[in-house]
Order: C-alpha cells, then structure tokens, then sequence
C-alpha cells in the first residue's frame, strides 16, 4: 500500500487554495477596511437587508463562538447592528447600519477586481463554482 502524500490529496489543494484566493481579497478589502469574514457577512446584509445570527452562522458555515467575535467587531466599526428579534427574544437579528450600507457602493468593484487577480475564464469560474456548489451539498447532507 502506498504512503499518503501531500500532493494527492484534495483536502490539501482546497486548503491551499482558499488561503491563497484568501490573500487576493486582502489588500483590496483593507481599503475598506473590512477582513474577509467581515466582507462575507456584509455581502449576506446587502442582500438579505436583515438575518438572524443562527441563519447567518448557517450560510456562512460558521460556529456561534468564531461568528460571535466577528458580529462584534463589525458593529464596534459602526458598519452593522444587532437587536433582539421582537418575534424570539433569544435571537438577535443582524442589520447594516447607514455606513455599512456605504460600503456597499465602494464593495462593487471587489468582485471584477479579484476575477482578473484570479485569471480565470468567465466559463471557467462557473464550472468552478457549480462543482464547489456540489460539493458542499454533498459535505452537508453526509
């Protein structure tokens, strides 16, 4: 039987290759101020407009003590609020503040800017992101 090897193994070049994908989005994102993890939840918030911290932990894959710190930092930066959720007072509901809805504007150029550090193909980004997709659909029903 042969020995594992680094280089055959799919967790490794995913691993690598969120890191890597990771360190373009970083000089771009500090212009605004923002980490990656801060960049995914106001991406969610200018969509969603308002989610719930355990809907949000949820698409984002994220435990509530890695979420927790992040949702405190971005509101200590005056770029989200939390409030309880008058329907279930156990649950805080997530919203942009006026300047968290700022960013948004400045946030439009991120996506075109990272597909050209990336220099992948339109097409190829699609193939790419339909067999994450599928994936991770496989990771979470299992």
């Amino acid at each position: 039987m042969d020995q594992p090897c680094l280089e055959d193994q799919l967790c490794f070049k995913l691993y690598a290759v969120s890191r890597l994908i990771t360190s373009k989005y970083r000089p771009v994102l500090e212009s605004l101020d923002l980490t990656y993890p801060q960049y995914l939840v106001m991406l969610i918030l200018w969509k969603e407009r308002q989610i719930s911290v355990k809907e949000l932990g949820l698409r984002l894959y994220l435990d509530s003590g890695t979420l927790t710190p992040l949702l405190k930092r971005l509101e200590q930066k005056g770029r989200i609020r939390r409030e309880k959720n008058t329907a279930d007072e156990r649950s805080l509901i997530i919203r942009p503040t006026a300047a968290g809805e700022q960013l948004r504007q400045e946030a439009t150029r991120i996506p075109e800017t990272l597909g050209h550090r990336l220099s992948l193909e339109t097409i190829q980004q699609e193939l790419l992101k339909t067999q994450l997709d599928q994936l991770l659909k496989r990771l979470t029903i299992s």
